[in-house]
């Protein structure tokens, strides 16, 4: 997974499918503390340690074989301040079960998830109990702003954002995400609403106000009404 996982770092610019990815970015700036969650093998990791500098990353990722690519990678890269938790995020403090899937015997790093009942697809492989926590429990950074947070957590966003509402009432991060065109999806509008964010997308190559009728993708910013990440 190393060389899969390098391979992608040093080609990802050339994929257009991540063109929102590298968009966020340029919100970045060196010094802040921006957390990836759902860091899987740390090719957007790589990128969010690039671009904050002095700066501080917090990367969490609960799936074993996942954290051991990702510090590696680390190492390969020298990225001193990538900070990793091996922890899962969500609305409580516990264990949860989170399975890694295996399609056809190929393990499915990027579609790794926690057994829930709302996710009823890749239910297949193989299986760990690990450490969950609210974000606002671990407090990453020690109450040092969090300027921005890239998350990708396979259908479970609603329960992170909401283990997380003091941080984000607090420092008001701009947020970079994928969701589902499903329940959760909307669950996370309806939260992110209610806490002063806009829902946008990149249309055109610059942001604009979600429209359901005229956007179709997958990719969402949620921008805090308070700063000037007005749509343009």
């Amino acid at each position: 997974m190393v060389v899969f996982s390098w391979y992608k770092i040093k080609t990802l610019r050339k994929d257009r499918h991540e063109n929102d990815f590298f968009h966020f970015l340029k919100f970045i700036n060196k010094g802040d503390s921006v957390l990836d969650i759902g860091a899987n093998i740390g090719i957007m990791s790589y990128y969010l340690s690039k671009s904050v500098g002095n700066g501080s990353v917090y990367a969490f990722e609960p799936i074993p074989l996942n954290v051991n690519t990702l510090r590696r990678i680390k190492r390969t890269f020298q990225l001193e301040n990538l900070n990793i938790i091996d922890s899962a995020l969500g609305n409580y403090d516990g264990t949860v079960e989170m399975i890694l899937p295996v399609v056809d015997r190929v393990r499915k790093q990027g579609l790794s998830h926690v057994v829930t009942e709302e996710i009823t697809s890749f239910n297949e492989g193989e299986k760990y109990t690990t450490e969950i926590h609210c974000l606002d429990t671990l407090n990453p950074g020690n109450g040092k702003r969090i300027s921005a947070i890239k998350m990708d957590v396979e259908n479970f966003e609603f329960h992170v954002l909401e283990g997380a509402k003091e941080i984000l009432k607090r420092d008001k991060p701009i947020i970079y995400c994928e969701l589902w065109d499903n329940q959760n999806r909307y669950n996370c509008f309806e939260l992110m609403n209610q806490l002063g964010y806009s829902i946008q997308v990149l249309h055109q190559g610059k942001l604009a106000v979600y429209d359901s009728y005229q956007h179709t993708g997958q990719n969402f910013f949620f921008i805090p009404n308070s700063t000037n990440f007005a749509a343009s």
